[in-house]
């Protein structure tokens, strides 16, 4: 088990700390994306009339570094005993069934949630897809509240701080899957496509937190961490918010226009920012000395 580092002003933790269970759950979704990519590699992806086995791979890929991300940071939520296992236990059974569904219905040539084609069974199957989809984001709302907490700050002040933006931008994710779900498809107008803005989000979940940690880590004036963690959460949730409005319009994120190029520049400032706290994590390191701002 990998143990955090205690840094100046923060808790010590072990990630992924007594979630080997949702780790394994995480660790099924990358199996069984590796199956489906070397099926479709092998085979070809389309499995008619309406199955792709290139979604199930990158559905179940990104559920699954999504559930590793979450059990990382979980030992840090704040929950006791009883409140993590709640949301663990009822967070792999609604992931198990979104891997079943994904997997199975593109290898039988269904379509998993849009479904004109398939039988009676296809479409409950879909329809409780849907309300799973919904879960899946009432539990996690659950799970991000934790991080709002005093108590739950007070421990790890910086680290917290990244999970939280963090929060505030895997719920803009969660906003593009419901318009995806509520719209009946990914395409907005001629070439707005939300499965971009809907992908993009979750990833927050992996890059702010570490940023956070290596700030958290390094010798840089307290001040200054803090700064350099609100500037990369910030950057990255108006990064959304410039490629939610451009999809909106219907317009594709790579073109030349004012919201793709924000867009842009935000995630250049995020990545900026981690590049800042890398260096200076590094330099601590290798020198054991302080670096100012």
């Amino acid at each position: 088990m990998v143990t955090m580092r205690t840094v100046e002003g923060q808790g010590g933790f072990g990630w992924f700390k007594g979630e080997k269970w949702l780790v394994a759950t995480g660790l099924l979704g990358f199996a069984l994306a590796l199956m489906c990519g070397i099926w479709a590699l092998v085979a070809g992806a389309e499995m008619p009339p309406d199955g792709d086995l290139w979604k199930a791979f990158s559905f179940n890929a990104a559920l699954g570094i999504f559930l590793l991300s979450t059990a990382a940071i979980s030992p840090i939520s704040g929950m006791g005993r009883k409140g993590r296992a709640f949301f663990r236990w009822s967070y792999i059974v609604l992931a198990l069934y979104s891997y079943f569904l994904e997997t199975v219905q593109h290898i039988r040539g269904v379509n998993p949630r849009f479904n004109d084609t398939g039988s009676t069974f296809d479409s409950i199957t879909a329809n409780v897809f849907a309300f799973v989809a919904l879960l899946l984001v009432v539990y996690y709302l659950y799970f991000a509240i934790q991080f709002m907490k005093r108590k739950t700050y007070e421990a790890n002040p910086e680290l917290v701080l990244g999970i939280r933006y963090a929060m505030l931008s895997i719920m803009v994710a969660f906003a593009g899957g419901i318009a995806i779900s509520v719209n009946e498809g990914r395409f907005v107008g001629a070439e707005g496509n939300l499965i971009w803005l809907h992908g993009m989000g979750f990833h927050a979940i992996q890059a702010l937190p570490f940023i956070a940690w290596l700030a958290a880590g390094s010798a840089l004036p307290a001040g200054f961490r803090r700064k350099l963690i609100h500037v990369a959460g910030l950057a990255f949730f108006l990064g959304l918010l410039a490629m939610g409005w451009q999809t909106l319009l219907g317009r594709p994120l790579l073109e030349w226009s004012a919201l793709p190029l924000a867009a842009a520049a935000c995630f250049i400032i995020v990545t900026a920012a981690g590049a800042r706290s890398l260096f200076a994590e590094r330099r601590r390191r290798t020198t054991g000395k302080g670096i100012s701002a």
